[in-house]
């Protein structure tokens, strides 16, 4: 190893009023010197035929005279460490991107600040007092298991010969009220469940908006006439709808027109359009209370909070 020359350095205020001093950040880090070694630096300056550098290893400033320093290898080293960390950064980038894009397919951003808190279930994206927020829809049906979220097609219809079957649900009113005449439905989709017989490009047949009709103080979705030969007759009020993919992972549900204020639900239908009986009930009333821990807009882009309390109208 070079013994170091001039090690012992003048003020630096000395340099720094010097007319012709070239002050240089150093991307490569390293001044590499004629007998193979080399010096890592934070940065130099270049004087007459003195180089002046701060040494990393040693947390002080050095001089060293340019005639030892292999300028060549010097500048090669900075280009190839300059396309490395680019090509570090690129790689980066790269990864921080296809991060985000995954977690936006499976928590997509529906209003600006406001996202989709978990990666399944079904949510209803409205506006109470001029502000987005979004709802979290339970299934609601019979013997159901409510740690369901999944759309799973489970207890279809079971055709009893000369029987009648209705689809109900109990009290008038659904949990969740939208405030607005178009809610937008967000639906969750497992492309890898083999028990789900569509994808988000296809599942334009297979879920529906249902109007529901009030009887005996509860909520018709759908009834069912069974003739003894097994020919099933459906009465449903379906809402023309559509359904747009959002992601692999959702598709987002919503009425061609202005729903009428009331009762409805989404429902799901199998290959032949025979209905779950599970669904997801919701109610259209801008005159409702507010709902219960809704989702609101997160004020930095972080995750939406839940908040529990309800606030006065």
């Amino acid at each position: 190893m070079m013994v170091l020359l001039g090690v012992s350095m003048p003020a630096e205020s000395a340099w720094s009023q010097s007319s012709d001093k070239q002050v240089q950040q150093a991307k490569a880090m390293r001044l590499i010197l004629k007998d193979g070694s080399y010096e890592r630096i934070r940065q130099y300056e270049i004087r007459g035929d003195r180089v002046r550098y701060f040494s990393v290893e040693r947390n002080q400033w050095e001089e060293l005279p340019v005639s030892l320093i292999d300028w060549a290898a010097t500048e090669n080293y900075a280009r190839q460490s300059t396309r490395e960390a680019l090509a570090r950064a690129n790689e980066a980038n790269e990864k921080a991107a296809k991060e985000r894009g995954e977690e936006e397919a499976h928590t997509p951003t529906v209003a600006p600040r406001l996202r989709i808190p978990e990666p399944e279930g079904v949510f209803l994206l409205d506006t109470y007092n001029g502000e987005p927020e979004l709802n979290h829809l339970a299934q609601n049906g019979a013997d159901l298991n409510k740690n369901i979220k999944r759309n799973i097609l489970r207890g279809l219809i079971n055709p009893i010969a000369g029987s009648r079957q209705t689809v109900e649900l109990k009290g008038q009113h659904a949990r969740i009220q939208s405030h607005v005449l178009t809610p937008a439905l967000y639906y969750s989709i497992d492309p890898s469940d083999p028990s789900t017989p569509y994808t988000a490009k296809t599942a334009q047949s297979h879920l529906r908006i249902v109007r529901c009709e009030e009887k005996k103080g509860n909520r018709v979705v759908g009834a069912f006439a069974i003739a003894v030969y097994g020919k099933v007759k459906q009465t449903t009020q379906y809402i023309d709808a559509r359904v747009e993919m959002v992601s692999d992972y959702w598709v987002k549900v919503t009425s061609a027109d202005s729903l009428q204020p009331g009762e409805y639900a989404l429902v799901e239908l199998d290959e032949k359009g025979a209905m779950n009986q599970f669904v997801w009930d919701f109610g259209v009333n801008p005159m409702a209370p507010p709902n219960p821990a809704v989702i609101q807009q997160s004020p930095d882009r972080s995750e939406p909070a839940l908040l529990p309390k309800s606030r006065k109208q």
